[in-house]
């Protein structure tokens, strides 16, 4: 693997996990702010764990369809430097939404099949990064974090007009063979690197870096 590979550990919820990713070289660290998730944290603790997050990290929030009110005051509590649409968005909200903030957005998209690659195309004029995901199932509480991959190669080879980043079941094990198979130079993980849902694993952290930048 290449040390250029910019990781995102998302659903950080404690000082140490902050610590650990900032220890291991994350670009990204992710807080989610979605009440049904595991990973969900206040905008108190959010706001305490940005301000921990060295120099040079780059502050993601996670949302899920949320509304003008409910996202100004996240705004307003919470220092962040982007944030991640994880729900319903459409193109013309995530235009709203960074006309709104002034803040970069990330347009989470979920893929099944190669039906759903369509959709990246939908959000490349106006996002600011990608974020190709595995789709939720149908019964699935939540849109992301289910710790599920999806077939690789319907994006092996391919490229868009903007950043993109790697999504959907990875772990400290499969994380070099994504990027293989996909050519992407961003992977965000979640569940890869906890012992239990919104429990993050420091040697899991550590061995998800390895794995990628060794």
């Amino acid at each position: 693997m290449t040390k250029d590979i910019r990781i995102k550990m998302c659903g950080l919820r404690t000082a140490a996990d902050v610590a650990t990713a900032a220890e291991v070289g994350a670009n990204y660290v992710g807080f989610v702010f979605f009440p049904r998730s595991p990973r969900n944290v206040s905008y108190t603790d959010a706001a305490a764990l940005a301000l921990a997050t060295p120099e040079g990290i780059a502050k993601v929030a996670l949302i899920v369809d949320m509304d003008d009110a409910a996202l100004d005051a996240l705004v307003a509590a919470v220092p962040l430097d982007m944030l991640q649409l994880h729900g319903h968005e459409t193109p013309e909200r995530v235009a709203e939404i960074k006309a709104r903030h002034g803040l970069p957005v990330m347009k989470a998209v979920g893929i099944a099949d190669a039906e759903d690659l369509p959709q990246i195309d939908r959000y490349s004029g106006v996002a600011d990064q990608l974020l190709v995901d595995a789709k939720p199932p149908k019964d699935a509480v939540l849109p992301g974090g289910n710790a599920l991959a999806f077939d690789w190669s319907l994006i092996a080879g391919r490229r868009w007009a903007l950043p993109w980043m790697l999504a959907g079941g990875l772990t400290p094990e499969n994380a070099a063979l994504g990027v293989a198979r996909t050519g992407a130079r961003q992977l965000d993980v979640s569940s890869g690197i906890e012992s239990a849902p919104g429990i993050k694993d420091a040697a899991r952290m550590r061995a998800f870096a390895a794995a990628v930048r060794s």
